[in-house]
């Protein structure tokens, strides 16, 4: 597997097809909140296993503390180190950055995967597209 900054349109497609099928699709969230007006100042990430488009991921700085953002895995490869390998490499891209930490906002099913990558919980709980979520940052 190997993770790449979404350059050409193609990538850029890939990844909005696979967020569609994740969030859109399996998880019910109106296509309106998912595609936002975020994406254009976004650094949008591309997760492949061999040639085909498994994962995605986005990045954006605010306020001096990368966000990371919309990580998702399509269900036959979950389970098999794609969503590490995805974080990590938006990690890496992060590490190049003028920061001091980063920051997400976590599934709550999720949370445990997040922590074993070493982010804590900073909030309680609330609701994103009527999904429960918790904040979680990480220092660089």
């Amino acid at each position: 597997m190997n993770v790449q900054v979404a350059k050409t349109e193609e990538q850029i497609q890939d990844v909005y097809n696979i967020r569609k099928t994740v969030f859109v699709e399996e998880q019910q969230v109106p296509l309106e909140e998912e595609i936002d007006e975020h994406e254009s100042d976004s650094i949008h990430f591309i997760l492949y296993e061999q040639d085909n488009a498994v994962g995605a991921g986005r990045f954006r700085i605010l306020d001096g503390i990368g966000k990371v953002e919309r990580i998702c895995i399509l269900k036959t490869m979950r389970g098999k180190g794609g969503g590490r390998e995805l974080m990590l490499g938006i990690e890496e891209y992060a590490k190049q950055q003028p920061l001091s930490q980063l920051k997400l906002n976590s599934q709550t099913y999720a949370i445990p995967f997040y922590e074993g990558l070493g982010y804590e919980v900073t909030s309680g709980e609330f609701l994103d597209a009527g999904i429960p979520h918790k904040t979680m940052s990480k220092n660089m």
